[in-house]
């Protein structure tokens, strides 16, 4: 499980536009300008976000799995005034959370996005009180790693590689991921806590 946060009223502004030559030399590289947006992991990631998330920021947090989200959070596309691309991630996976037309929305106007308007499209997972981001990301985190955890990573991988794929091959995918999960014992281990009483009612094992 990992948790990216920045600090308490800024949560990441992006590259150093002052260093343009920097930049587009990063550009091409594998892992992206700001150092991983290329790189997969197979563990989810939670973003902790107060302030100002735009730019390569905006990209960071949408390489995450989930954005909790304090009541000054601002998203935006705002190097779109500048003349600058997005390079790290954020034309593929923008759309991908919240859909292409509001994704176009945010590309190419490069407007703000506060709080509660990115909770009502889908880019923020939660949006908690100021300064509470870092505290519930990490409870949120504490949680996924209580669940089993090959079934947690296949159904993510699952996920991820299956977008795109026409419908009947992503049913193969999960298919596969799944009978490597039923054959890895960790259902087998939940369906003997269920049986005896641990879990029902949605209450934690």
């Amino acid at each position: 499980m990992g948790v990216l946060t920045g600090g308490d009223e800024v949560f990441c502004a992006g590259a150093d536009l002052k260093d343009l030559e920097a930049l587009a030399a990063e550009a091409s590289g594998d892992a992206g300008p700001l150092g991983f947006t290329r790189l997969a992991v197979s563990k989810p990631t939670i973003a902790a976000i107060a302030g100002y998330c735009v730019a390569g920021g905006l990209e960071i947090a949408c390489w995450c799995d989930l954005r909790i989200a304090d009541v000054t959070a601002v998203f935006g596309c705002f190097e779109r005034r500048f003349g600058v691309p997005l390079i790290d991630g954020g034309t593929q996976r923008l759309p991908r959370i919240v859909g292409l037309g509001r994704a176009l929305d945010l590309i190419l106007t490069g407007r703000p996005v506060h709080a509660g308007e990115a909770l009502m499209m889908g880019l923020a997972t939660k949006v908690v009180s100021q300064g509470d981001a870092l505290r519930q990301a990490v409870k949120l985190a504490h949680t996924l790693a209580g669940f089993p955890p090959e079934c947690l990573r296949n159904d993510r991988r699952a996920v991820y590689e299956g977008l795109g794929l026409p419908l009947e091959e992503g049913l193969k995918l999960e298919a596969r991921l799944g009978a490597d999960t039923l054959s890895s014992g960790e259902p087998a281990i939940g369906a003997r806590e269920f049986a005896a009483g641990k879990g029902r009612g949605g209450r934690s094992r």
